[in-house]
């Protein structure tokens, strides 16, 4: 538990609700054995599927195909990544080395940024020297910064986002370790503590620890977000872990200073600086640790502008990261995983796909698979794809939730238009998310999803009023079932934050 009196009662210091620790054995050996029988079910329906008797409009059949493969594809990836996992502790160091602790701000109320502040001059187990890089150059905060007695840097040329401002402070500091959090991520008092024995191993160039939001249990979206982050902070981390292919992910980390110098710091051209930093690290053969201990815990994304920024900012760093990832000198294992992870951000168009395709069939009767049923199209689907989400449940041991699951389906718009930025090589804005949730509606934010929603719902309207054969109610089953899910993603932005003022108010108190 952290306790930060001076600064009041931050739901952030309780604590966490979650756990990344590694399952039990006969957990992981139930969860190999589903993932053997799920890709035999998921083999089995690409073979049925690709049967010259199951083509029916060549086109649509050749787009169905490719999005069954890809998603085929990824779900084996999640399977194989999931099967394998490490049983880290927590390892404190020989001694008490010094590890400069960076807190980059830059538009940040200081009330979010303070707790952050006092916690990290109460790490243990290491000799800390904790620095503010504000780059907004707020009084406030570096007055703020003075009464803590921690270190202001400000600097003057405001380039390369967050990586440029954490490689303005590393020019600016010497210590043989670094730790870097984000200013809304208190940090446990045994952080350092539970890291720094890694270094032991002097190839490990990078510690992570996963993220975790305090608000997941006041607030919509970010508990949506945060049951999404858990599954990746869980088997999905902990799988890459073992393959030697995890990356950075921004915050709760500690670094190896030589490493960080040696890779030429943050990449300042990318969106997701940790990612590209984590590929270099790894050409340059230093090994990457995940520690699966929640020993952080930070601020989600409270609406749904927030949320479809920061995922926006993912997707188009990671998409136009591909390149890289293929050109890397890795072990195959490695550039497998990080290609997985980077093309998950092209799951959107397999579902504009999927919720066109009823559609599509209502209104012009073409279909991209003939020759069959409904009722036999769904003997060799259902299987492998009900096998599939049993996995993420059983991986995400309940973690992720319905809500997780829609809100990620109704965010397939911002993996579309990312794409489409990175292949028109629009360089993109590094955008901080938002700490602070806005009350009301945010229809803007959701505007793809809700014409897509409408549009299915008028097509279903206009196919029972002129057909009602077998075909049109299964294809309108569809469709109300892409619109159900689509509604219950869209829930947060179309009813407004409800927890928002509430969740103000706590921070208000902070400063009191």
């Amino acid at each position: 538990m952290i306790h930060l009196a001076p600064v009041g009662d931050d739901p952030r210091l309780a604590p966490p609700r979650w756990s990344a620790a590694p399952p039990s054995h006969g957990a992981l050996l139930r969860l190999r054995l589903l993932a053997l029988v799920g890709m035999v079910a998921a083999l089995g329906y690409l073979t049925w599927l690709v049967r010259p008797e199951r083509v029916g409009n060549p086109v649509l059949f050749g787009l169905l195909l490719l999005a069954e493969v890809f998603n085929v594809v990824h779900a084996l990836g999640f399977w194989w990544t999931c099967s394998r996992t490490t049983r880290r502790a927590g390892r404190s160091a020989r001694g008490e080395p010094e590890v400069d602790v960076l807190i980059p701000v830059y538009s940040e109320p200081v009330d979010v940024v303070e707790p952050t502040v006092v916690a990290a001059t109460r790490l243990r187990g290491a000799r800390v020297q904790v620095a503010l890089l504000d780059d907004g150059g707020s009084p406030e905060m570096e007055a703020m910064a003075h009464r803590h007695g921690v270190r202001y840097v400000r600097r003057t040329l405001h380039v390369g986002a967050k990586a440029g401002n954490i490689n303005h402070a590393l020019a600016r500091t010497a210590a043989p370790y670094v730790a870097v959090f984000d200013c809304d991520h208190v940090p446990a008092p045994d952080f350092l503590e539970r890291c720094l024995g890694h270094f032991d191993d002097p190839q490990v160039g990078l510690v992570q620890t996963p993220q975790w939001y305090a608000n997941a249990h006041e607030n919509e979206v970010a508990g949506a977000a945060a049951a999404q982050q858990a599954l990746f902070f869980g088997s999905i981390a902990r799988g890459k872990d073992a393959r030697g292919a995890m990356f950075c992910c921004g915050t709760n980390m500690v670094f190896r200073r030589e490493a960080l110098e040696q890779a030429g710091g943050f990449p300042e051209a990318s969106l997701t600086e940790d990612f590209r930093l984590s590929l270099t690290l790894q050409e340059l053969g230093w090994r990457t640790a995940y520690l699966p201990e929640v020993l952080a815990q930070g601020v989600g994304p409270e609406d749904m502008a927030s949320y479809a920024s920061q995922q926006q900012r993912w997707a188009q760093g990671c998409l136009s990261a591909i390149p890289d990832i293929l050109r890397a000198r890795l072990p195959w294992r490695a550039k497998v995983q990080h290609l997985l992870s980077a093309t998950y951000f092209l799951t959107g168009w397999t579902v504009l796909l999927y919720m066109a395709l009823p559609a599509i069939r209502i209104v012009t009767g073409a279909q991209p698979v003939s020759g069959t049923g409904a009722d036999q199209f769904l003997a060799r689907f259902a299987p492998y794809f009900g096998l599939a989400l049993l996995a993420v449940a059983v991986a995400g041991a309940g973690a992720y939730t319905w809500r997780a699951f829609a809100l990620a389906f109704s965010s397939w718009w911002i993996h579309v238009h990312a794409t489409i930025q990175v292949l028109r090589r629009r360089p993109g804005r590094f955008v901080v998310t938002p700490k602070r949730g806005v009350e009301g509606p945010q229809l803007r934010a959701v505007w793809p999803s809700l014409v897509a929603a409408g549009a299915l719902v008028a097509v279903m309207a206009w196919g029972l009023a002129h057909d009602r054969s077998p075909g049109t109610l299964n294809n309108v089953a569809f469709a109300a079932v892409h619109v159900t899910v689509l509604a219950a993603g869209m829930r947060p932005a179309l009813r407004g934050v409800a927890s928002a003022a509430g969740t103000a108010e706590r921070r208000r108190e902070l400063a009191a």
